[in-house]
């Protein structure tokens, strides 16, 4: 039967749209992969390509030439747990619940109930819904059970993640003997004020100028006596409760062992990549250094000028350059979208134990992690998709790293979630240079469950405006740093509330060093009311998830405690050793 003149019109479009498709570039008709690169604790200004002159990061450097740099990419929060929640989810970490009050600012304990809520939906989650093969290594810090020791609720399968080699906590001086404690319960117990009350008292009356009951003295130093041996204990025990690591769901060191776990973990990640190169991957690489306590394997160590500390540095770019040669390796070049941030900004109050300097450097930016000062959530964006993305580009203009949700999301295929409002905006109009300006007009920094300040950046305008509503209290020792609490807390007592706020442009001054004025900024009041409103309507629109960081959610419960052995033994183990012994 001769075709009618409709049915050969529908043929003809038919073979058009075939040999398009078949001209179609690989890498238009495949999702791309995602290798996603965290560093813990790295300030901005420790890169090369951020200008750094004295640490040596060709790898890193490398991937900024072949990609596009953020030049004004902003954490989510300036503490690891809540930018980690906020990085995954693409929300505000108050909307998840990540957020705390008073000195509960982060997970400090396994054994602890608080976490990630499963109700939470990750980029992770939505691309293994896609047929994504996806893999968490290196650190979570985002909670591990609810109920038990191994219920696992909070666990990185449970958010998505179908493979996990890592830790569930963070790295902490504890989980390395001769690095001290993060716990400074000495300065709040009164170890000291009681203990030279007693033995002022002791003398007076060994003096006879004072009469004192000798019950009274007994009973004291007792109590002097337990606290002291409390707290020893709680320290002594930490590492062997906390540092631990994991396989999926089995612990396989207990307390780890740290000197080559960026060794071991970039061997995992290679692994990964290697099994998963004939489909679709997610790898997200959470690098445990350069976070206290310091490490580096033996080749990386007195490589640097910079002490332990650049040494690490050292090590994640050889790290970074193990991950760019897999993927030229398996072909996979075009095909992957490769990422690289840290979660905040250097951590500036962390000096070891003997005086040594274990902190990085946060380049013309005022302070560090945990404030929000610039110094605190400026953190290093780069992006590399060869093909898709240009190379040597610049992107000055204001984005988050919660911009990650979205744009993995739509690029494996899927659609944002509708449910639930999400803070971040897809990124490819402005990676590739069809946008040139952010889809954040404005941005909104919390300290904990507090507003603490405003970013805008209004249309058609140059500027960046920032107005602090409150900012830490500093200290004589160190001024860029609370270096007496080792972290700032947001609280009454640790911080100085401003009204009118404090505003800055970033623009014209990105070290945040002269609060503007009416005298010296005509716009100051119009200006600050913009903000003001947007801050109102942001905070009403905000219900706030149920927090995880109270004191009942990460206070310790001992029937939650991961152990791979019994309490006995001390949960102690080294079930890895044998098969790292044959990898290393």
């Amino acid at each position: 039967m001769k075709p009618t003149r409709s049915q050969s019109s529908l043929l003809c479009l038919l073979l058009l749209l075939l040999l398009e498709a078949s001209q179609a570039s690989p890498q238009e008709s495949r999702r791309p992969n995602f290798v996603l690169m965290m560093v813990d604790d790295l300030g901005i200004g420790d890169l090369g390509c951020y200008g750094n002159k004295t640490l040596r990061t060709p790898n890193i450097d490398q991937l900024a030439e072949g990609g596009v740099k953020l030049t004004h990419h902003i954490a989510a929060a300036s503490l690891c747990s809540p930018s980690r929640a906020a990085f995954l989810t693409g929300r505000y970490p108050i909307r998840s619940g990540i957020y705390g009050s008073g000195r509960n600012l982060v997970f400090i304990l396994n054994a602890a109930p608080g976490g990630l809520p499963g109700t939470e939906v990750t980029f992770a989650k939505i691309a293994q819904q896609q047929g994504y093969e996806t893999a968490l290594i290196g650190k979570w810090h985002l909670g591990l059970n609810c109920h038990s020791s191994d219920d696992h609720c909070h666990h990185p399968n449970a958010h998505g993640f179908n493979y996990f080699f890592g830790i569930p906590l963070t790295n902490l001086r504890d989980c390395q003997a001769g690095h001290s404690t993060v716990f400074q319960i000495q300065k709040y117990l009164p170890f000291r004020t009681l203990g030279v009350v007693l033995l002022t008292a002791a003398l007076l009356h060994l003096c006879g100028l004072v009469s004192i009951r000798r019950r009274l003295i007994l009973g004291l130093l007792s109590l002097l006596v337990a606290a002291a041996g409390l707290f020893v204990g709680f320290v002594t025990l930490f590492p062997y409760f906390n540092c631990i690591l994991m396989r999926d769901h089995r612990v396989v060191e207990q307390p780890y062992v740290s000197e080559n776990l960026t060794q071991r973990m970039t061997k995992e990640a290679v692994d990964f990549m290697e099994r998963n190169s004939e489909k679709p991957f997610l790898l997200f690489f959470s690098f445990i250094q350069v976070h206290t306590a310091m490490f580096a394997s033996a080749r990386f160590r007195g490589s640097s000028q910079h002490g332990i500390y650049g040494d690490a540095v050292h090590e994640v770019d050889w790290s970074v350059g193990e991950i760019m040669q897999t993927l030229d390796r398996l072909g996979l070049r075009e095909h992957t979208l490769l990422y690289l941030t840290s979660d905040q900004g250097a951590h500036l109050e962390e000096i070891s134990a003997g005086g040594e300097v274990h902190r990085g450097w946060n380049g013309i930016y005022k302070a560090g992690k945990s404030t929000n000062w610039e110094g605190g959530i400026r953190v290093p964006g780069i992006l590399r998709w060869p093909g898709m993305l240009p190379a040597g580009r610049e992107v000055d203009e204001p984005t988050s790293n919660m911009d990650l949700f979205p744009t993995v999301v739509r690029l494996s295929g899927a659609s944002a979630p509708e449910d639930r409002d999400i803070d971040g905006h897809d990124l490819m109009d402005l990676l590739q240079g069809r946008a040139e300006r952010s889809k954040h007009e404005f941005l909104f920094h919390y300290c904990s469950s507090s507003l603490n300040a405003v970013r805008w950046h209004p249309p058609n305008s140059t500027s960046v405006w920032k107005a602090f509503y409150f900012t830490p209290n500093f200290y004589p020792e160190n001024e860029t740093s609370c270096s007496h609490t080792h972290i700032c807390f947001c609280g009454p007592g640790y911080v100085t509330y401003h009204d009118p706020p404090l505003l800055f442009d970033l623009s014209r001054d990105p070290s945040e060093t002269t609060p503007l004025t009416p005298d010296t900024e005509p716009a100051f009041s119009s200006v600050l009311a913009v903000m003001n409103e947007a801050a109102e309507a942001h905070q009403r629109s905000v219900t706030p998830g149920e927090s995880q960081l109270t004191v009942g959610g990460v206070v310790w419960r001992p029937w939650m405690q991961p152990c791979c052995s019994t309490f006995s033994q001390l949960c102690q183990c080294q079930q890895d050793e044998q098969d790292e012994k044959t990898r290393w």
